[in-house]
């Protein structure tokens, strides 16, 4: 019968190994990642795609969602301006693998809005998302956004732990349709000021 002491060095031992050989894994796929701002040629696409696919493949969203996703973001992109919004994407290998944006056309009067956050398979689980949430944040610090809000659905636990970790609040759910599907739509804001 093994002491607990031999018992916890072993335990000790092992998560060591597991933690050297995830970060081993992790330095491996965010090398020759970029963190870009602003505006690039395909954004609306890439970002419309990743969306479409990720969502159909995982929750059966169709076309209204696609669409969506696409008109609200050109829409978006068209109206873009630096001193107000942001567009943070990561780039490997010269492809969009993930993104997100702020949104501040109403940031005084109802909060900036973080939206059209994604990470590709290539990049999920390897601290991208974080990446991209810590420097729209570090954005809206930056223009003195009071609040930023966001909304997601119930189910997106990987998505809502980065939220949670970044200092995002659940204030409120509700049953509803606006992806296309119905879903339990969260809305999560952050106090900054």
């Amino acid at each position: 019968m093994k002491t607990a002491d031999r018992y916890r060095k072993e335990i000790s031992r092992e998560k060591n190994e597991i933690f050297h050989e995830k970060s081993a894994r992790l330095k491996i796929h965010m090398e020759g990642v970029t963190l870009k701002t602003g505006y690039q040629t395909g954004v609306i696409g890439r970002v419309t795609h990743m969306h479409a696919t990720y969502y159909h493949a995982n929750w059966n969203f169709g076309p209204f969602f696609e669409a969506k996703v696409a008109s609200e973001m050109a829409a978006f992109i068209q109206r873009y301006r630096e001193d107000r919004d942001f567009l943070g994407t990561v780039v490997r290998q010269g492809q969009i693998e993930g993104a997100i944006a702020i949104d501040g056309l109403h940031a005084e009067e109802k909060g900036a809005h973080l939206r059209w956050f994604i990470v590709s398979d290539v990049l999920r689980s390897t601290g991208a998302g974080t990446l991209l949430v810590q420097n729209a944040m570090k954005f809206c610090r930056k223009n003195r956004y009071k609040m930023v809000y966001l909304w997601t659905f119930e189910g997106l636990d990987a998505a809502r732990h980065i939220y949670e970790k970044a200092g995002f609040r659940l204030q409120k759910e509700k049953i509803g349709e606006q992806w296309g599907t119905k879903v339990k739509e969260q809305c999560f804001e952050m106090m900054l000021g």
